[in-house]
């Protein structure tokens, strides 16, 4: 049976990401910093108290020497902008992954960003060069810098799957995103709901499909490099507001244009996802659907 780890499993992708592998005939070892919060219960599935920035050195051994990680975790977010990525998540993070990789491990996936990208517009693809503007891009891209270096001169091999994410939405979702501040707008009878122009356009799917690419993907064990889960459509932020409204069949007026566009993203920018068909072509889970978020 395969064993999978992993990290950062009580967060918004996590969750879902455990549901995920409980549709697989696997064992799944689960990380926690502190005491386990609410969950799903999934079966075959060992929970580990470790904490990646202060991981001892059996860390491997306590994670039950598994097969495959996938590593979800990474802390002082949504605040792209903090100087914490790049002087506190990164080294550790880093230290964390050479030291399971030293130990033993043989495959990785691990959760990359689309701010990758930086300000680059229009349909984006893995052959792009990356040009981030934000510490959490620049730490998510150096930290993929390091592992590629690790796999061409490190002290053994491990096949590296980089997911780059792009726009989420669903169960779990930080209460400071945008559907979750209008769906409660509206159920507070608020007369207008401020927001920017919405013009910008995006790319967005469901955080339980990302789960789904994840986890096929981590199960194949292969060396698939970098490769952009995403929809590969665009779509306006203001469209999809107008259709939360009228899928519940609620009225409130939009302020558009109350705040401005982000200055960290490109006005039109999505990803290009023939490399996500071509990886998970034998696993039936190359599909596409709606919904909206933050980048991750």
């Amino acid at each position: 049976m395969i064993k999978v780890a992993i990290t950062g499993a009580t967060g918004f992708v996590g969750r879902h990401v455990l549901t995920a592998l409980a549709a697989h005939d696997i064992e799944v070892v689960a990380t926690v910093r502190g005491e386990r919060p609410d969950t799903p219960q999934i079966r075959n599935v060992r929970w580990v108290t470790l904490d990646v920035a202060s991981a001892p050195p059996n860390a491997f051994e306590l994670l039950g020497k598994p097969d495959v990680l996938i590593h979800l975790a990474w802390g002082g977010l949504p605040n792209y902008r903090a100087l914490r990525h790049f002087e506190v998540e990164l080294p550790a993070h880093y230290a964390f992954l050479r030291q399971l990789s030293a130990a033993g491990l043989k495959s990785l996936l691990v959760a990359g960003t689309c701010l990758e990208y930086g300000l680059r517009s229009g349909a984006l693809s893995e052959t792009d060069p990356t040009s981030p503007i934000t510490p959490y891009g620049f730490a998510k891209d150096a930290l993929r810098r390091q592992l590629e270096y690790l796999q061409r001169n490190g002290e053994s091999s491990f096949a590296l799957t980089w997911a780059r994410l792009f726009f989420m939405h669903g169960e779990g979702q930080a209460a400071t995103s945008l559907l979750p501040q209008l769906e409660k707008a509206v159920a507070q009878g608020e007369a207008s709901f401020r927001m920017s122009g919405g013009e910008q356009l995006r790319d967005y799917l469901p955080v339980n499909e990302v789960a789904a690419k994840l986890v096929a993907l981590a199960l194949r064990q292969q060396n698939v490099g970098i490769v952009n889960v995403c929809s590969g459509t665009p779509r306006s932020v203001r469209s999809l507001v107008e259709q939360f409204l009228q899928e519940r069949q609620a009225k409130i007026a939009l302020e558009l244009g109350h705040y401005p566009y982000p200055d960290y993203e490109p006005m039109a920018f999505w990803g290009a996802r023939d490399k996500l068909e071509r990886a998970l072509k034998d696993s039936g889970t190359a599909q596409s659907s709606f919904s909206s978020s933050e980048p991750t």
